[in-house]
């Protein structure tokens, strides 16, 4: 594995002064750096996205992204990719119950940091968008593919699209009569940031779900429901965020469902009845 920290104290001296704003901030901040966003870093450093990401390629990598990952897993070394509360020594009920903790914080911190106006705006954007397009990429594209099945259920015409060229294909067919629902943690993935971008300017009203705090995606979004979940700093594949975006979801699913009354229910029959044969 590279030594990124020991790249960035050999390098120091030949860097110009913004580049070493950068460097002091990270070499101060390792073990925060997981959980932060490319315009989190960028305000706390008091620089511009595009030096970070100069700054990263400076150091051979691809961009922040495979910064942030190599800061990670040499900070975290011998500490496991998990929760920090979480031991080899629980049993495997101890492991689910402190799991099932760390999903009720996170839902209680959700509630705090989901603007209640916001949420009411994007439900009744998607309830009387003429087409809906998600677009979810790694851990968020299960997340999209649950609102595309639940939006149809209730007879809406929605796709969910993780795959990024599909993304930027569908993304540029849309006109101000559609919805495109962006959904990412960091909100800082690059083809899910690129596909919302050509989604705007093809018209289109733009919402994001993603993590609380400054991103990309937010720039590019007409309304942002935020969720407040810290698994970041122990694990990129944590679900605490799923959770929370699923929930949201789910949310907006109902309030659909209330408000389209019998064309809903109606919708929802016809779904049950044309997967009856599906069943035993």
């Amino acid at each position: 594995m590279n030594n990124i920290i020991l790249r960035i104290k050999t390098l120091y001296n030949d860097m110009g002064p913004g580049e070493k704003k950068i460097a002091d901030c990270i070499l101060e901040n390792q073990r925060e750096i997981i959980g932060l966003s490319i315009s989190d870093l960028a305000e706390k450093c008091g620089s511009g996205e595009a030096t970070i990401v100069r700054f990263a390629r400076r150091l051979g990598l691809s961009g922040y992204q495979e910064l942030k990952i190599s800061i990670a897993q040499e900070t975290a070394q011998a500490q496991p990719v998990v929760n920090q509360n979480i031991t080899k020594d629980n049993s495997c009920y101890e492991i689910f119950s402190k799991i099932a903790n760390d999903i009720y914080n996170s839902l209680e911190h959700t509630k705090k940091v989901l603007n209640n106006e916001q949420l009411e705006k994007a439900a009744l954007k998607i309830l009387s968008a003429q087409r809906i397009a998600i677009f979810g990429l790694g851990n968020s594209s299960s997340v999209a593919i649950d609102a595309q099945h639940k939006f149809l259920r209730a007879g809406l015409n929605a796709a969910a699209y993780c795959d990024n060229h599909m993304q930027a294909i569908a993304a540029s067919h849309l006109s101000k009569k559609d919805v495109a629902i962006g959904i990412s943690h960091s909100g800082s993935s690059k083809d899910v940031v690129e596909a919302m971008k050509l989604a705007k300017e093809a018209g289109a009203s733009t919402i994001c779900i993603t993590n609380f705090g400054k991103s990309p995606i937010i720039k590019q979004s007409d309304i942002a429901l935020f969720t407040a979940s810290e698994e970041t700093k122990h694990s990129i594949l944590g679900m605490n965020s799923r959770i929370a975006q699923l929930a949201i979801i789910d949310s907006i699913y109902t309030y659909i469902i209330l408000r389209k009354d019998q064309e809903a229910i109606k919708a929802i029959h016809n779904t049950e009845r044309a997967l009856q044969s599906k069943k035993y």
